[in-house]
């Protein structure tokens, strides 16, 4: 062959390569809006469409009888995977949007919850019933608490604290429930309601209204029945004051009168040393006048966004914030390549422990409390850096229009202010051979969920190596009841009548990884010792360790227990694709996490929150099992409308498929005095990494135009080496860059 036919077979391959990855962006591009939220005008309009059927009868769900037909949800119903690949893969026409929608049918005879698919958008024509695996019905008790229910508690609430008025107003120092001016009282309720399936019985306990009121509890918790869909025969169950029990506030206030109840007395309140205030307190050793380090970008954003598409550094993806559960990636690539088809949050959970009747209820599913539409505004240089891209968020979750989340999810490049590697490679005479490093830059993708006291920060984070982090982290108010000396064997006091309560958060996320292409394959690697004569030196051992590798075949095989040996690597790979060398392309998951179980298996709530059992947990992708969690398990955890554990029970082969890996992370929360004002994020993140392995020939990062090389000179001067200007501005820094290198004795 002439070298002008290798040059034109070159120039081909080079046209052929380059053509492939246009277009593979181009398709990616083209399917990102599948997985977009529904519009405000997507979203008026499924609502106009159900309201316009005489059967459903629908009514406002901001009215405030509970014997009423109303909409609860409107968010998006994702397209089936297959459809949505013809898209992506190949550039065809993309499915139709559909909703999904959740309707209350509180007016009927025997009242029930539907779920709907309802479609096409924008302009809907057709609905037709959604269904869980197994065909499980749902429970109306079952539904997430409204605005309209609770409307009703502050009634009840009224009557009961205005016949405990005079035991609350002496024991708190002049609070009351009404009438009450600026020293009111106000109330946190618990979930789940009831002790079983069916039930709809909330404990409820009283605070002090006040900035930070999670932390200001008084001491009086009630028993709500509130099952009726009358509020008129709502009852009082259970009353509890000063560590007793009671069968009615009358009963209460009768012995409170008589003097057979202890009385407590709260210090008397003062606004100038609120504990639970952010107001600054003590002697700080930070100047004031100067402000602190902040994130610039000399020459404008290196990543792009496009709706809901974003790119950077080579990688692309389609992002949304489910109502019900939070943030999910779709068609997550690196350099072209498919990594994952999904990442999404499904659920988190804090489970507590206390001696209150009120904290040992409190086993919060928060899913069940729509943490995905709890998402609020962030703020510039506190929430997220000043340059970051700000995107609206729209939710309908109990309510009649659209809600407008302003700047509540945020895009944005940062350094770590770590290099990504970098090497001193000395002469080991004073000198050195060369100095290489590189920047370590990445682009996060962040939103929050304030789901009452607790704020999550959810962040998804992309490293110029082909490697991605999902991160939360916990910050907000602790879950606070009142103090009883009982209750240093559940938590600790934190302040005045104040016991901060123990609880365990755990986190759950789907990872559905397409390793370079759907069929993948799992297995662990772990290390064993071997012992073995030395070849040089025969009447000697050798010890070492040696690579132990297991195939996990089956799904019951890949379901990883808590309290149970963890494997050190968990692989997920292609059998058919090799990189260069001849290695399966993969990937590997590594933890961040303290998680433990929360409960023993099988006990009670513990089987709505199965997923909580395992680590990991691996099956086979299928559409009947998108989600590891609903909105109705916070209020029936008991027998749940979605079993995680039916998904590995019928145990399908996992060789050579398309596989789902389910992740649990959390940590352990035992409440401190730092805890007040509220809680920190250092240390309480935990999440996990998706790594490269062998998944390239090499570490992809060398495209990167940011490395530095320093060689020292002939005339003994530093040369430095570098493929993208040098950055000089007052924003940064007014001196250039320097290296020497040398280094010697003083």
């Amino acid at each position: 062959m002439t070298t002008a036919m290798r040059l034109l077979c070159l120039l081909q391959l080079v046209c052929l390569v380059g053509c492939s990855d246009s277009r593979r962006r181009e398709w990616a591009h083209h399917g990102a809006p599948m997985f977009a939220d529904l519009t405000v005008r997507e979203i008026k309009a499924v609502r106009a469409y159900l309201h316009g059927i005489p059967e459903l009868d629908l009514t406002d769900a901001r009215s405030k009888t509970l014997q009423k037909n109303s909409i609860l949800l409107i968010e998006l119903h994702l397209p089936k995977k297959h459809e949505a690949l013809r898209a992506l893969d190949r550039g065809q026409a993309k499915p139709q949007r559909q909703a999904r929608v959740v309707i209350q049918f509180g007016k009927r005879t025997k009242p029930s919850i539907t779920e709907y698919i309802v479609g096409p958008l924008p302009s809907p024509s057709s609905h037709v019933v959604k269904t869980f695996k197994g065909d499980r019905p749902i429970r109306f008790e079952s539904r997430p608490i409204t605005a309209a229910e609770y409307e009703h508690m502050h009634d009840i609430l009224v009557k009961i604290t205005t016949k405990a008025h005079k035991l609350l107003f002496e024991t708190t120092g002049g609070f009351s429930f009404t009438d009450c001016s600026d020293r009111c009282l106000t109330f946190s309720d618990i979930a789940p309601r009831g002790l079983g399936p069916g039930e709809r019985r909330t404990w409820i306990m009283l605070q002090k209204s006040v900035e930070g009121y999670f932390i200001h509890p008084v001491g009086f918790e009630v028993l709500v029945n509130h099952q009726d869909l009358d509020p008129e025969k709502w009852t009082v169950e259970k009353v509890w004051y000063n560590s007793k029990y009671f069968d009615s506030v009358e009963e209460l206030v009768e012995k409170y009168e008589s003097g057979d109840v202890e009385r407590v007395k709260l210090p008397e309140h003062n606004d100038d040393d609120l504990y639970s205030t952010y107001i600054p307190r003590g002697h700080s050793n930070t100047p004031t006048n100067i402000h602190g380090p902040k994130l610039v970008e000399p020459q404008g954003p290196r990543y792009q966004v496009d709706h809901n598409f974003v790119e950077y550094s080579g990688w692309s993806f389609a992002y949304r914030v489910r109502s019900t559960a939070g943030l999910q990636v779709f068609d997550l690539r690196f350099n072209g390549e498919r990594i994952a088809y999904e990442i999404s949050l499904q659920e988190a959970i804090a489970f507590y422990a206390g001696d209150t009747p009120a904290a040992m209820q409190t086993k919060y599913i928060d899913a069940g409390w729509a943490m995905g539409s709890s998402t609020y505004e962030l703020a510039p240089g506190i929430d997220c850096p000043e340059i970051a891209t700000f995107v609206d968020l729209y939710h309908y979750f109990d309510t009649d229009k659209p809600v407008l989340h302003k700047n509540a999810l945020c895009i944005f490049e940062m350094t770590t202010a770590m290099p990504l590697r970098r090497h001193f490679n000395s002469n080991f005479k004073g000198g050195y051979n060369f100095y290489g490093g590189l920047e370590n830059t990445v682009l996060v993708l962040r939103t929050t969920s304030t789901v009452y006291n607790y704020d999550y920060i959810w962040d998804f984070l992309f490293y110029q190596n082909g490697v991605m982090e999902v991160k939360v982290s916990a910050t907000g108010y602790i879950h606070a009841t009142f103090f009883t000396p009982n209750g240093l064997h559940y938590g600790t006091k934190v302040y005045n009548y104040v016991l901060g309560n123990l609880h365990t958060h755990l986190i759950h996320y789907k990872v559905d990884l397409d390793i370079a292409g759907r069929e993948n394959s799992f297995e662990s690697l772990d290390l064993k010792f071997v012992n073995f004569t030395n070849p040089w030196s025969p009447s000697h051992f050798i010890v070492q360790s040696k690579l132990h590798k297991t195939e996990h075949k089956t799904e019951r095989s890949a379901a990883f227990r808590f309290g149970k040996k963890f494997p050190r690597y968990v692989h997920f790979y292609n059998p058919n694709e090799k990189n260069k060398w001849g290695q399966q392309k993969g990937y590997r998951i590594q933890f961040n996490s303290h998680a433990h179980s929360v409960l023993p298996r099988g006990w009670r709530e513990e089987n709505g929150i199965s997923w909580s059992r395992y680590p990991l947990a691996v099956t086979r992708h299928r559409e009947s099992e998108a989600t590891s969690s609903s909105i109705y398990t916070q209020n029936d955890p008991w027998e749940p409308v979605v079993s995680f554990e039916d998904y590995i029970r019928n145990n399908e082969d996992i060789v050579n498929q398309d596989l789902v890996a389910w992740v649990t992370v959390g940590f352990l929360h035992v409440p401190h005095s730092e805890d007040i004002p509220n809680t920190a994020t250092p240390g309480n993140a935990v999440g996990f990494f998706l790594r490269p392995f062998n998944f390239f020939d090499e570490d992809p990062s060398l495209a990167s135009r940011s490395t530095v090389i320093v060689r020292p000179g002939q005339d003994g001067k530093p040369k430095v080496q570098r493929w993208t200007p040098e950055v000089i501005g007052h924003c940064v820094t007014n001196k250039p860059f320097f290296y020497n290198g040398t280094y010697a004795g003083v």
